[in-house]
């Protein structure tokens, strides 16, 4: 697959069309024109190309942000590293090089949304591309604030809103509950799904722009984190969630009857761009998001430089349902079969911790490197786009809606059990919305870690220890194994630790509180 030319103009134009590169977090610094620009059609979708570039920067969706899904019980970092351990261990001071970026990165992004928001609407432009420019901004700023704000903000303090009417102020103080950065975030969703195209109006060159179910997708997912504090967000949701289905670009699951082979199509690098696609980074051989590679078993058994950390374990494994297919398409297990640089292999590992590793990006490694692969095993980048949100998600977040509600969501949660074979569900709990959340989601962006909390079963699940697989002959695929304990019990504090750590320069240079208990 082909690297969208956008992309790569966005990487190469952001620091001129998005902002300094030496604004970092909260204080703007000037004016990010010069007197040629914001004139012509060119101007404007530099501008908007420029909002992408940090989507494939590996500090944010490569590990960044996933250090924080790597929290969870359904993984543990599969190599000594000291800072991973203390954001694991809910030990960290937000100063960790690991996870200290991405929260000025966001701002940056925002920054050049708000430059695009103030500028765009007195240009004369094609309407259409006036719309899609300004809709790429909206999405772009309610994306961006989506992933800090759920991870910094909370009914004590929300993260600092930048918007347009101030972003030359000297200082953003912090709102007083997240509450108000989710209702930015709804009306800026709203207004990019009003102003955005299908993305099946979209030439193949344009692929990966925002669009409008991706607006929708992420409207549903901000009332559902928005309803831990006003329960009647669940409506909104549902309402959402059903504005995806019903918004005329066909949104459905891969779903031909066949499910061993269905849940897996629907990371092939083939339906990149599948009725199933919501949101994802947008991957080439030498772009786009390096976790495939930092998932591959460390060193890649000799062939390939993987990275090996984010290792599944064993409570991920026991958790599926017997007969399940998206266990085997989730998780390698030994002595399991699978294609790798062009030869057939059964799955061993003398490096996981766990005894497994995850599988639901190990398509691009079927082929001979060079084919589907970067080469540089040190950005280790594939064709394979990685999801953000897939429709799966929509489906799972309404039936969620309707449990909390009072409702049945049978409807919604069989379709997805149905995808994979599954028996259907008869008067769905909240408990099996949250085992299928989990089966169908792991290993990905959609974040387990930020399901616990909000569900408030976080404290629980990680006063248990993790296990994994210890094998006699770590060499022999089908070498007899015990059970053994491979991350200790943790304490979560959910008075504090439902939040992260802002990263203290950030704190220092935007003057504002750090997150109470941090």
């Amino acid at each position: 697959m082909k690297y969208p030319a956008f992309l790569l103009a966005g990487l190469l134009l952001g620091p001129v069309a998005g902002c300094k590169d030496s604004f970092t977090d909260l204080t703007p610094q000037g004016t990010i024109t010069n007197a040629n620009f914001w004139r012509t059609e060119a101007d404007a979708v530099a501008a908007s190309n420029a909002l992408y570039t940090y989507m494939a920067n590996d500090d944010m969706f490569g590990r960044g942000f996933f250090w924080y899904i790597n929290a969870s019980d359904d993984m543990v970092t599969g190599r000594v590293r000291a800072t991973a351990a203390n954001v694991r261990n809910f030990t960290a001071t937000g100063n960790e090089g690991d996870t200290n970026k991405m929260y000025g990165y966001s701002y940056r992004v925002i920054r050049r949304a708000n430059e695009i928001l103030k500028n765009v609407p007195g240009m004369s432009l094609n309407e259409a591309l006036k719309n899609r420019v300004l809709g790429e901004a909206y999405f772009m700023r309610a994306f961006s604030y989506f992933n800090i704000a759920t991870r910094y903000g909370d009914q004590r303090a929300g993260v600092p809103i930048v918007t347009v009417e101030n972003m030359d102020q000297s200082t953003f103080p912090r709102p007083a509950s997240v509450v108000e950065n989710y209702q930015l975030m709804a009306q800026d969703l709203k207004k990019a799904a009003g102003l955005l195209p299908l993305v099946t109006a979209y030439a193949a060159a344009d692929l990966g722009r925002a669009h409008k179910d991706a607006a929708l997708g992420y409207l549903v997912k901000t009332y559902a984190f928005w309803a831990q504090y006003d329960k009647s967000k669940w409506a909104d949701a549902e309402q959402a969630a059903d504005a995806v289905a019903q918004s005329g670009s066909h949104r459905a699951l891969l779903n031909t009857g066949r499910p061993a082979q269905d849940f897996h199509s629907v990371f092939t690098i083939a339906n990149n761009w599948s009725s199933e696609y919501l949101w994802s980074v947008v991957s080439g051989k030498q772009d786009g998001s390096i976790l495939p590679g930092v998932l591959l078993e460390n060193k890649g058994w000799g062939k390939y430089n993987g990275w090996g950390y984010f290792q599944p374990t064993l409570e991920l494994y026991d958790s599926f349902e017997a007969g399940d297919p998206r266990r085997a398409a989730t998780v390698l297990a030994f002595g399991d079969e699978f294609p790798y640089l062009g030869q057939a292999r059964r799955y061993y590992s003398t490096n996981s911790l766990t005894g497994f590793q995850f599988a639901k990006y190990l398509e691009p490694y079927a082929s001979p490197v060079g084919e589907h692969l970067n080469a540089n095993g040190d950005k280790p980048t594939t064709d394979l786009n990685v999801p953000l949100m897939r429709y799966a998600e929509v489906l799972l977040l309404k039936a969620e809606a309707q449990l909390m509600q009072g409702k049945s969501g049978d409807d919604a949660l069989n379709a997805v059990r149905q995808r994979a074979g599954l028996a259907p569900k008869v008067g769905a709990t909240l408990a099996d919305l949250k085992r299928e959340r989990r089966a169908e989601l792991a290993g990905e962006f959609a974040d387990r870690h930020a399901d616990l909390v909000r569900w408030g079963d976080a404290q629980a699940a990680y006063a248990q220890p993790q296990h994994g697989r210890q094998y006699a002959d770590k060499t022999d695929p089908a070498s007899a194994f015990k059970v053994v304990e491979v991350w200790p019990a943790r304490t979560f504090n959910p008075a504090v630790h439902h939040v992260w750590p802002i990263p203290p320069n950030d704190l220092n240079n935007a003057k504002i509180a750090q997150n109470q208990g941090w």
